[in-house]
């Protein structure tokens, strides 16, 4: 097996650049890297996804309940491995490094239900995805923590230099508010490296940040 890292992060946390950073100091040591970004909005796999974030199955998040959301992305990530990347994370000299994963889910998902159902949603998911499904668990998970406040003014920044549309996950405040009490949880209870990407309502630099992250991907 390869190295597995997944990075993730609420909308807006750089986790975009951080993979790209990243994938690129590792090709310059002369290692080979397969770099995955989910969902996989260009395939087929990713449909039902594009559905419910371009808000066909409801305006909010809440419409569509945290098990069939998660069902969505688990099978967008499925049909890739089964597909394309199975190979990649089979081969023991390949770093794969993925932007969003299984931890998306523990994320959003995670903060639709209420806390004292928390903690068998993440034995349902982890049992779902890597056991039923068969999917590999990540060696390293990185999460990019950025508080509310700075990365939705981040995102509507974007939206509004770029033109792109925010999904109903980007547009609801307090649905991203709870987005990210839930990703606390779940970094204390899976065991993931924060990575804290701000100083008061200063954000970090980007090459800062990623200095840290290459020193984790290092104990590898």
């Amino acid at each position: 097996m390869g190295k597995f890292i997944a990075i993730d992060g609420l909308d807006g946390s750089g986790k975009g650049t951080q993979s790209e950073i990243l994938v690129q100091r590792l090709q310059s040591e002369g290692k080979r890297v397969r770099v995955l970004s989910f969902p996989m909005y260009e395939n087929d796999s990713s449909l039902f996804v594009r559905m419910y974030l371009d808000g066909k199955l409801g305006d909010k998040p809440s419409d569509t309940n945290a098990y069939a959301a998660s069902m969505f992305f688990g099978s967008d990530r499925y049909i890739s491995y089964v597909t394309d990347w199975k190979k990649d994370i089979l081969d023991p000299d390949t770093y794969v490094v993925a932007n969003r994963y299984t931890t998306a889910n523990a994320v959003h998902q995670l903060s639709k239900l209420p806390e004292s159902e928390w903690e068998d949603f993440l034995k349902w998911l982890w049992d779902f995805e890597f056991s039923k499904l068969g999917l590999p668990e990540p060696d390293l998970v990185l999460y990019l923590e950025l508080p509310p406040r700075l990365s939705l003014s981040l995102v509507k920044s974007r939206s509004d230099s770029t033109g792109q549309k925010m999904d109903i996950h980007e547009k609801d405040t307090e649905y991203m508010a709870k987005c990210y009490e839930a990703a606390l949880y779940s970094c204390k209870k899976l065991g993931w490296k924060q990575i804290k990407c701000y100083n008061g309502d200063i954000i970090r630099t980007r090459e800062d940040i990623a200095e840290e992250i290459y020193k984790e991907v290092g104990k590898l």
